[in-house]
């Protein structure tokens, strides 16, 4: 049974690369496609990203994309691509502050230091994404949520859209592609995004990715190269009070190398759980 997959990326050759989330975001969404389903991405447009040499185009329903932060609305507009020599839709989100001014480092400044606004920017990210699907007149099956860049959707769904007719019984998936301390971020995020933690922190940051755990449909731990995420999860210290629950649905899949071979059967386990949890 085909699916209609929203596809939610930072990054994604050749348009953006920073490490194998981009390799991911490619080849994975291609091969989805030849299963059938109906699958488009979401990425920001970063100011680096030539609109003349990948053909982005206006659409006009997506030129005033309105998101609520922290009492203050902001405009996003979105332009449509393909990923070259394919026909998967990439929709690129463009925002003057959030995305613009980013080099190719994306997430951190040239001295290597993580920028400091990075969970406010995929705040917006994620939360205007969600906003985008009415502009789009277009309800998905199934949102895919890759690494901390968008691991504010789970919460956002479950807690601000879920009720409404139109994104009434759309499932969240997570996809953990590291473990790194980009997830942490400041409580006082999920205040501006309008939603509440299921707890209560004092700790200066909060692991996003355990928050978008707790409020996905389904976890999807990507083993690779780089890091073996099943084995590791249960020893990070941020997911040891959540882990019993996390597990009982956390899927594993394997990426065994950089090839586009490899991508592809990562994609066919990924269609496979799909199926099984979603058709």
């Amino acid at each position: 049974m085909s699916l209609k997959i929203y596809f939610l990326t930072s990054e994604i050759i050749p348009f953006a690369e920073t490490d194998l989330l981009a390799h991911f975001s490619k080849y994975v969404p291609i091969r989805l496609q030849e299963h059938e389903h109906d699958i488009r991405l979401t990425a920001p447009k970063y100011g680096f990203i030539s609109e003349r040499k990948y053909i982005l185009r206006e659409v006009i329903r997506l030129r005033e994309i309105k998101c609520e932060m922290g009492g203050d609305v902001l405009t996003a507009s979105a332009k449509s691509a393909f990923v070259p020599q394919t026909r998967v839709q990439v929709y690129f989100m463009e925002h003057p502050v959030w995305f613009q001014s980013l080099a190719p480092l994306l997430y951190k400044s040239r001295n290597g230091r993580p920028l400091p606004d990075n969970d406010e920017r995929f705040g917006f990210f994620s939360k205007t994404a969600l906003n985008m699907l009415t502009h789009l007149f277009w309800s998905p099956d199934v949102i895919i949520c890759n690494s901390w860049q968008s691991a504010f959707i789970p919460i956002l769904y479950k807690q601000l859209y879920a009720k409404k007719d139109f994104y009434k019984n759309i499932k969240t998936v997570q996809v953990i592609h590291n473990l790194d301390n980009y997830s942490q971020v400041s409580p006082e995020i999920y205040d501006k995004l309008g939603t509440t933690l299921s707890y209560e922190t004092q700790r200066e940051k909060v692991n996003s990715l355990v928050v978008a755990c707790e409020f996905a449909d389904l976890v999807i731990a990507l083993d690779s190269p780089q890091a073996k995420i099943s084995k590791e999860l249960h020893r990070v210290s941020d997911f040891k009070t959540s882990y019993a629950n996390i597990k009982k649905k956390l899927q594993t899949v394997v990426l065994k190398d950089k090839s586009q071979d490899s991508y592809n059967v990562t994609a066919d386990e990924i269609h496979n759980i799909l199926q099984d949890h979603f058709a």
